[in-house]
């Protein structure tokens, strides 16, 4: 068996960043550190709230930067936010603040929703999340009263054993509120790298074609075997963790591994060198020799986005153009040719393209959603999927009118712990993030001399009463251990966490945080819940 691994995630924004800043009378900011992870779209939300008083909530463990200017923050334990949204809902349908119309001619379920988060008083889910009922209550009046208003997550909210469920209580939200198929509404996922929605629609996912089109469907297979000439498989794959773990049982018996670095972004990276290091062939496709190509077989260099012509699928679901600023260096080539010529010399020349282009135009004849998006249509502005035909101007906000589906689905969701909490051995929830001057695993930002000199080494967060007990001073060297190994770095000693929370940036591979992490999945969404497990902290002497 083989295994082919890229960057993606999933979801869609339901909105334009656009609509969202000016038409958003709120802002539910859970799970993001937006102006940090997502800063150009961090600071036109600061301009809103700042020029037009829209109303901010924040719902994060963490005081990151864009609680300066919120209405709220609630600081839940890492791994509550099921039962906080909940008590949320809670304190709308027992108050009789939610919007009953919407709810009775756009939805079902919402018997099943009403019976389950009732389970959920501001009591109950306070205690579980670690803060005040009175929080709870005044989330739910502001939302109320400052409609329509926009949810936004990102990894925050997916990285955890129950991503899909947290992300479905999120969608119950917005229903409960009627901010769905509206200017300034919706639920909408800020995706963390460069064209994750891109990856996600050209079907970089385990269980689908293009477009989403399941695998698992005998017409979609037939209408693609008969495009590519080639007999396939209507099998769901295997994600990174399993393909990992196949690699360790001999089942995997090589990779293939495009635009991605998991010796730094995978959870519990010491058994993934390990799952690695069995495999029979391993290939690394990128554009420097990050940490992972170290351990390759073979090298295949690519060119980077400011050396690509193409086009690339934003947040917000806009194809736009990506054009070359400079050459390709050296031997690097692009990745759709790189790919394309790989398959030839297998064998197989299906996969022969000119150029960009023509695989843009084989997209649209093959995918539903991009059938009107085209290489003439696109020019400055992009077009936003759906796009189903050639007259069709593209979908700036979903769901208006009526769902996809028909009408929405409210969806009883129960908290559930992480995997792992903290006990007396390991005593602290630690959990994980980026800075503003970093990027993922590193692999461009610290090649950039003012961002490494800017801040050239990760550190360790911790508060101030949980360093007096532990007898650590602000800049020592700390040792940070999991049930799966343990780095030393410098200690942050801040109130930016909570007594009993650390935190780290996962950029540096000298003091790599997930080897602290677990390989815990979500059992629908396969995610690992790299946000939530248990460490102890010790001075190192």
């Amino acid at each position: 068996m083989t295994g082919l691994v890229t960057a993606f995630g999933s979801g869609a924004m339901t909105n334009t960043f656009d609509d969202i800043v000016n038409d958003a009378q709120c802002f539910f900011i859970i799970g993001s550190n937006t102006t940090e992870q997502h800063p150009v779209l961090g600071m036109r939300l600061r301009h809103a709230i700042k020029q037009r008083g829209a109303k901010l909530i924040v719902c994060d463990p963490r005081r990151i930067p864009i609680t300066d200017l919120a209405t709220l923050h609630i600081r839940q334990k890492p791994g509550t936010d099921i039962a906080l949204l909940n008590g949320i809902m809670n304190v709308l349908i027992t108050e009789g603040l939610y919007d009953s119309e919407f709810v009775a001619s756009r939805t079902e379920g919402f018997d099943e929703l009403r019976a389950k988060v009732l389970e959920y008083p501001p009591e109950r889910a306070a205690e579980i999340c670690e803060i005040t009922p009175e929080e709870i209550v005044e989330a739910a009046h502001i939302l109320a009263a400052n409609r329509p208003g926009s949810l936004l997550y990102a990894m925050g909210i997916t990285q955890h054993t129950t991503g899909h469920q947290n992300v479905l209580s999120c969608a119950n939200l917005q229903m409960l509120l009627g901010n769905m198929g509206v200017p300034g509404g919706g639920v909408n996922p800020l995706r963390g790298q460069s064209n994750v929605q891109g990856a996600c629609d050209m079907g970089a996912l385990v269980n689908v074609y293009t477009g989403y089109q399941a695998v698992t469907v005998d017409s979609v297979q037939q209408k693609f075997e008969e495009a590519w000439g080639a007999p396939l498989d209507n099998k769901v794959g295997v994600t990174v963790v399993h393909m990992l773990n196949g690699a360790e049982a001999g089942t995997m018996k090589a990779m293939y591994i495009l635009g991605e670095n998991p010796m730094i972004s995978d959870p519990d990276l010491n058994h993934a060198e390990k799952c690695l290091k069995s495999l029979d062939f391993l290939v690394v496709q990128d554009i420097f020799l990050t940490e992972t190509a170290q351990l390759a077989d073979v090298v295949l260099p690519a060119a980077s986005w400011a050396e690509k012509l193409g086009t690339m699928t934003n947040s917000e679901r806009r194809v736009q153009f990506v054009r070359p600023a400079v050459d390709v260096p050296g031997d690097a080539e692009q990745d759709w040719w790189i790919i394309g010529e790989i398959a030839r010399r297998m064998g197989y020349d299906g996969l022969t393209y000119e150029g960009p282009q023509e695989i843009a135009e084989e997209i649209a004849r093959l995918t539903p959603s991009y059938a009107g998006i085209t290489y003439d249509r696109i020019g400055d502005q992009g077009l936003q999927w759906p796009c189903p035909s050639a007259d069709h101007c593209g979908t700036p906000i979903l769901h208006v009118g009526k769902f996809s589906r028909g009408v929405g689905h409210l969806s009883a969701v129960d908290w559930q712990p992480p995997a792992e909490e903290p006990d007396e051995e390991y005593p602290f929830v630690f959990t994980t993030g980026r800075i503003l001057y970093h990027y993922h695993t590193g692999t461009q930002s610290r090649r950039s001399q003012p961002l490494e000199a800017h801040v050239s080494e990760g550190v360790v967060e911790i508060n101030p009463q949980d360093a007096r007990l532990l007898r650590i001073a602000d800049g020592q060297m700390v040792r940070v251990a999991s049930r799966r190994g343990e780095i030393e770095a410098r200690a942050q000693v801040s109130d930016m966490t909570e007594p009993g929370v650390v935190f780290m940036a996962f950029h540096w591979a000298e003091a790599a945080a997930n080897k602290l992490t677990i390989a815990a999945l979500d059992p629908i969404a396969k995610i690992p819940e790299l946000k939530v497990c248990a460490v102890k902290v010790e001075a190192v002497a």
